[in-house]
């Protein structure tokens, strides 16, 4: 028999994916989009609901569902308009994951999946340093500290209902379809723009949307993810300089990398008031996933060069 799941997010970058994955299994899927959101393809149970916050009602949709996977979210924006971030991040970071989650418990989910954030954990590592699961949370930005809110109430939640609760806090996700900074990297290196991040030594982990997936799937049935938390990624770091190389390889370009010191980049980025791009750039932030691996017996299915060739051959694919 089927396991139901119950999706949110279905049309975004990782929220897309998870579903692609879910319909080649044996799973019977619902996705909750919002109302005038693209119609999803394919043998899927659609609900449409004006906004996910506090007031959202998923009592009729959650009956009979056996898991939740919840990746709505009020992502991270660079320059936030909103008079009040925090507390527009929290309306439906914190209020609509809880609201969701108390539901799915009164319905008699078994297992509600949550798809969190490193920010969780903070903003950076020092040298030779990385982010476990057990660290004291450190968010610094209201997105990080909505995600560690939610996070803090999920565990409170499951602890009164019985539901079990999985939270996965990714690293910066790449993949087909990815956008933002990641999409300007590459519009750059296909273009030959020379940058000035060649002597970048800082070393970060990034996660292939093909291995969070793998993971999220992962966690539907393994025992032994119940009121677990897991960091994600590709378990192999890398810095600035190196991933722009073998992000120009997969893209059959030149890298064109200028030997600029990061501690001169820096200064600049702070002049021109992008110092917070400037630390992720020439900033370190590494995670281990050792929990991940070994609780789990999961391994990243895909290595990094693999991934990166797909996410270049899509970014090709779509400018024709």
């Amino acid at each position: 028999m089927s396991k139901s799941v119950f999706l949110t997010g279905a049309t975004g970058f990782v929220g897309g994916a998870i579903l692609s994955r879910l319909l080649t299994k044996n799973f019977t899927v619902m996705a909750a989009l919002r109302k005038g959101a693209n119609v999803l393809e394919g043998h899927v149970a659609k609900i449409h609901v004006d906004n996910i916050d506090g007031t959202t009602d998923w009592q009729e949709s959650l009956v009979g569902v056996d898991v939740v996977i919840h990746s709505a979210a009020r992502v991270h924006v660079m320059n936030d308009t909103e008079a009040d971030p925090l507390a527009a991040f929290r309306q439906i970071n914190v209020e609509g994951t809880l609201n969701l989650a108390r539901h799915a418990a009164a319905a008699g989910v078994r297992r509600f999946i949550f798809i969190s954030s490193i920010k969780v954990n903070g903003e950076g590592t020092l040298p030779n340093t990385a982010y476990s699961p057990e660290d004291a949370p450190a968010p610094v930005d209201p997105y990080g500290i909505s995600k560690m809110e939610a996070e803090q109430g999920l565990s409170a939640l499951a602890a009164e209902t019985g539901m079990e609760v999985v939270t996965i806090r990714p690293v910066l996700v790449y993949g087909p379809g990815v956008k933002a900074n990641f999409r300007n990297m590459m519009q750059w290196l296909d273009k030959g723009v020379p940058l000035p991040f060649g002597s970048i030594h800082n070393s970060r982990s990034l996660v292939a949307l093909d291995n969070l997936v793998d993971l999220i799937l992962t966690c539907i049935d393994h025992p032994a993810a119940a009121n677990q938390t897991f960091l994600v990624s590709d378990g192999e770091d890398l810095s600035t300089t190196q991933l722009l190389r073998k992000m120009a390889f997969a893209l059959g370009r030149p890298a064109r990398l200028l030997p600029i010191p990061s501690w001169v980049l820096g200064g600049g980025a702070t002049l021109l008031g992008r110092k917070a791009l400037s630390n992720r750039l020439c900033g370190s932030l590494r995670v281990d996933i050792s929990k991940t691996r070994s609780l789990l017996g999961w391994s990243p299915p895909i290595s990094v060069d693999d991934a990166l060739k797909a996410t270049a051959q899509y970014f090709r694919e779509s400018k024709i």
